[in-house]
């Protein structure tokens, strides 16, 4: 066989591979019937013009870098002295902060009509510089949730061990940051956030669920706490806890009604074991303590027990 026929067999193979790729998948019919889809039958899109979504790796950029500001000496740089330490945080939050205000942005313009972009920006500026001046308040209370992590497990010899080796500290400093932003407005980008710490921890915190300071989750794998969960202060929960909705009330024509009270208030010192299971608009009184795989979906007073088969009071028992 001659170089041109070899040349020519190459082509032609060539061409079957990707000459005939339209004809081989019929992307003229599927490609028309997915036009149909999203405009006709299927639209999920609102009008006017075409809007980019927030970014979820650049979220996790600008995650990283509040982090490394709000723990610079544990997610930042391990060099840092007095001298440079200032200077390393500022330049650090400056850039982290310009990449949020884009994101924010970002995110009001893809679910709010008729929202001009010029105003997005100065919303999106008035947020990010909020949001800014509430980081030390919320290093003050991950420090709480730090040191109950220590209290509260035998197991942790240190805080830098529990501050960049435990799920549960990583899930609480992600849920603290977004609950920031969705209540000030940033919800999509709040609940990215929360998909992030999802994601990496298994752990499924709600931005809009209201959590106390001295907050431990131990372990983790598998905890879930609902948007209108209220957690209080010194509350501990293990894996497998869920915090949830007993049922979704509906409207007259059967729509689920938005942004109702249906997930459980937790008071303060209230311990949940693993697997239980406490769902709707229910209390759990203060100082009570939640045995595993518990099922609860009627109030608990303060200071119980509760067990698969029992609920008594911790006075009573003493």
């Amino acid at each position: 066989m001659g170089v041109g026929t070899k040349l020519q067999g190459a082509e032609r193979t060539a061409a079957n591979r990707d000459g005939n790729a339209e004809s081989r998948w019929c992307l003229d019919r599927i490609v028309a019937e997915l036009r149909t889809s999203r405009d006709i039958t299927h639209n999920i899109w609102q009008d006017g013009p075409a809007r980019r979504a927030p970014s979820r790796d650049a979220l996790e950029t600008v995650l990283n870098g509040l982090i490394e500001a709000l723990f610079p000496r544990h997610y930042g740089r391990s060099d840092l002295d007095t001298e440079n330490i200032d200077y390393f945080v500022g330049n650090t939050l400056n850039v982290a902060l310009n990449a949020l205000l884009e994101q924010v942005q970002r995110g009001s313009l893809f679910v709010a009509d008729g929202l001009s972009s010029d105003q997005a920006l100065q919303d999106a500026i008035e947020l990010t510089r909020t949001f800014a001046s509430t980081l030390p308040e919320t290093r003050g209370v991950l420090v709480s949730d730090l040191r109950a992590a220590f209290v509260g497990d035998p197991a942790a010899r240190s805080f830098p061990e529990i501050l960049i080796g435990y799920p549960g500290m990583l899930a609480v400093i992600h849920h603290r940051i977004a609950h920031v932003l969705h209540r000030m407005g940033a919800t999509l980008v709040a609940r990215l956030i929360a998909e992030i710490a999802h994601t990496k921890t298994g752990i499924d915190i709600h931005p809009g669920a209201s959590i106390g300071a001295s907050f431990f989750v131990d372990h983790g794998t598998g905890v879930v706490i609902g948007e209108t969960a209220v957690i209080g202060e010194r509350v501990r929960i293990y894996q497998a806890v869920t915090l949830g909705a007993r049922h979704f009330p509906t409207d007259r024509e059967g729509k689920v009604i938005k942004g109702t009270a249906r997930h459980p208030v937790v008071e303060d010192d209230v311990i949940i074991y693993a697997g239980a299971t406490i769902l709707g608009r229910i209390v759990i009184g203060r100082g009570s303590t939640i045995g595993g795989n518990v099922w609860l979906t009627e109030n608990v007073p303060p200071n119980s027990f509760v067990t698969q088969a029992t609920v008594r009071s911790k006075l009573a028992a003493r």
